[in-house]
């Protein structure tokens, strides 16, 4: 392909995005009909990270939709600034502190939320680290990406599914993943067929796969091997910290899929594209009200019965 074609196909898949944005954009602006709308001011929605950017928008968006939204941010002083901004619009948003890396304040969160309302029907889990910007790939805090966002994602997840209350529309969890972390991307995927064999395979699938994965990926970034670890080599360590939430988000699903109905848990993952906002150092192309959009929609689904899948712009895409 030469120089003239690429630019072609580059302007050509520029303008499938741009018509996909307006239609959403159209879509996003009908309003939810009342037989639609399964939830009421009594449901309670959980926004993890939820102080600025993406949480920002959805916990606003759940708001604007009727709900009952807990803001929560590891930092307090923030916290309350952004649901005191929520609350001046007179949406229904409390605030609770927590960190998704520390067991003591999540058990300390989810007293609070039992004690307080009983349980909760969604949970968003957008608390999450990444220190790359553009092109740049260091792995200096390969820890923290990944304790913040797959192991504190997966904590949130097992400290939420037995407080998640049962209704006939199912309880829902949705997490704020990327495409850098596909398994089988063209681009920045694991080179490591045998390892992208086991991810793949989602019925042997097991959380001390995904555990050993990210923990052989660390152990290489001390010893100062892992470039040559056959790991995505954009932005490593934050897209191999989605991989592994995009496989947890399948071996939940099929964990949860058993569950009676009215007591169903559907749990999905989606990238929200390259946002405007601090994570990205502003350079992104999408608004935080589009890279909420997809959130908002599986969590207010009406007769859901997704689970286990990747989304990105309101469609599935390959994991």
């Amino acid at each position: 392909m030469d120089k003239s074609e690429k630019q072609d196909k580059r302007e050509r898949a520029k303008e499938r995005r741009e018509k996909r944005r307006q239609e959403i954009s159209l879509i996003r602006s009908i309003p939810y009909s009342d037989h639609q709308r399964w939830w009421s001011a009594d449901t309670i929605a959980v926004v993890t990270g939820a102080n600025r950017g993406i949480g920002f928008e959805i916990a606003h968006q759940l708001g604007l939709h009727g709900l009952t939204v807990v803001l929560t941010s590891r930092e307090t002083a923030v916290g309350e600034e952004a649901a005191k901004v929520l609350q001046e619009g007179g949406l229904k948003v409390v605030f609770h502190q927590l960190d998704v890396i520390d067991h003591e304040s999540i058990n300390t969160f989810c007293k609070w939320i039992k004690d307080n309302y009983g349980g909760i029907d969604i949970l968003i889990n957008n608390a999450g680290f990444n220190h790359n910007v553009g092109s740049e790939n260091s792995v200096e805090l390969a820890e923290k990406v990944i304790a913040t966002n797959y192991f504190g994602t997966k904590n949130m997840i097992k400290a939420a599914i037995p407080l998640m209350r049962p209704n006939n529309a199912g309880a829902r969890i949705v997490s704020v993943s990327s495409r850098l972390g596909r398994l089988n991307g063209r681009k920045n995927r694991i080179s490591n067929d045998e390892l992208r064999q086991q991810l793949e395979d989602v019925e042997s699938l097991s959380e001390e796969k995904i555990d050993a994965m990210v923990n052989k990926f660390l152990e290489q970034v001390k010893d100062g091997s892992w470039t040559s670890g056959g790991w995505p080599q954009n932005n490593t360590d934050y897209a191999l910290s989605k991989l592994a939430v995009n496989a947890h988000t399948r071996l939940v699903a099929r964990e949860l899929s058993g569950r009676p109905e009215g007591e169903k848990i559907y749990i999905n993952c989606y990238c929200p594209g390259w946002v405007k906002t601090a994570m990205t150092g502003w350079a992104g192309q999408v608004t935080t009200e589009e890279g909420a959009d997809t959130a908002l929609w599986l969590s207010l689904l009406p007769d859901m019965r997704i689970s286990g899948k990747f989304f990105a712009e309101r469609r599935e895409i390959h994991f």
